[in-house]
């Protein structure tokens, strides 16, 4: 579904998926392509678009958890696009691949690797993609923002009235509280969290930080 000009949402399906975001520009970035389940629905609707999956070039993933990236393998195969990682990313696979199953019932079905290494910022043509480390919901999670277009894409760090769960594997309350308080200062316009509704508007964005802040952390920074 398109959200805006050259920015798609794919919504997440079934109890373990995630949202599934597409930057299209001169390049064409697909983020967090979901649980492999549902991949084949999620190609169709991307064909509904006009989005050919032989067009895109980049995958890349918020963080390692099932739900976001267990598609991962399977897209690049369809597609031949090279799957982009942040070098903790790269490192945490494996682990966070057997921590999930242990916990979550859920693992990597095919494990991926990645072809190219993302520092910090991904160059798609008008789209200048800043990448932001944001540990907290898992230690190799990242923000992808387009400054230009005011547009984050948040993984699990935060949601319309709530943030990502600490209680999983390498989970930790300070940093995610350390991470919300970095992306809350950037301007953004447009909130594209892994899971639930988007968020439009500047005002409506910061008034969703606040309560996350009053709410969750008993505070106001």
């Amino acid at each position: 579904m398109r959200i805006r000009e050259g920015v798609y949402l794919y919504r997440e399906r079934g109890v373990f998926d995630s949202n599934t975001y597409v930057l299209q520009d001169e390049l064409v970035m697909l983020i967090d392509p979901g649980l492999e389940t549902y991949l084949a629905p999620k190609q169709q609707e991307l064909e509904r678009d006009g989005i050919d999956l032989a067009e895109i070039d980049l995958i890349a993933i918020t963080h390692l958890h099932p739900d976001h990236c267990g598609a991962t393998a399977a897209l690049r195969d369809l597609t031949g696009a090279k799957v982009a990682l942040h070098p903790l990313q790269d490192r945490y696979r494996e682990l966070m691949s057997e921590e999930s199953r242990r916990h979550l019932g859920v693992g990597i079905t095919r494990m991926f690797s990645a072809d190219i290494e993302l520092g910090e910022r991904v160059e798609l043509g008008r789209y200048a993609v800043e990448v932001i480390q944001t540990p907290g919901h898992s230690p190799c999670s990242v923000c992808f923002y387009a400054q230009g277009e005011k547009i984050l894409v948040c993984g699990d760090l935060v949601f319309v009235q709530g943030v990502g769960r600490t209680d999983l594997p390498f989970g930790d309350l300070e940093a995610l509280k350390r991470s919300i308080e970095l992306v809350s200062k950037r301007e953004t316009e447009l909130l594209l969290p892994g899971h639930g509704p988007v968020l439009r508007g500047q005002s409506a964005i910061s008034r969703n930080y606040d309560f996350i802040k009053a709410a969750y952390f008993n505070a106001v920074w």
